[in-house]
């Protein structure tokens, strides 16, 4: 086990390689956002309704959130909006999406 002084002045970054470890709560965040979001656009109802912008209503003032869709799709890899919503409609071809991104994608 790594032992670190409170005293010592290292960054993240350092003690990660000293403890030859990775980050991984980044990955497992985007990876249950993917599966969480998978489930809802195939259930077609109101959180499908939510998420794909399709309600009526004004946009708050101020500077646009960033989607969840956004950050997904850029995690994934994804080209455009509509692959990314086509493969979340086939179960087998989002896991694969989320398998690869998983091995392979960013924070």
């Amino acid at each position: 086990m790594l032992r670190i002084s409170w005293t010592e002045r290292k960054s993240n970054e350092t003690v990660l390689i000293e403890a030859n470890s990775r980050r991984s709560l980044i990955k497992t965040i985007r990876k249950r956002q993917a599966t969480f979001l998978g489930h809802v656009m195939r259930r077609e109802k109101l959180e499908h309704l939510i998420t794909t912008g399709k309600l009526d209503g004004k946009r708050g003032r101020g500077k646009q959130r960033e989607k969840m869709m956004d950050v997904l799709k850029r995690w994934l890899g994804s080209g455009s909006s509509t692959e990314t919503m086509t493969a979340m409609g086939h179960r087998e071809l989002w896991r694969n999406m989320i398998a690869d991104a998983s091995k392979h994608g960013t924070g």
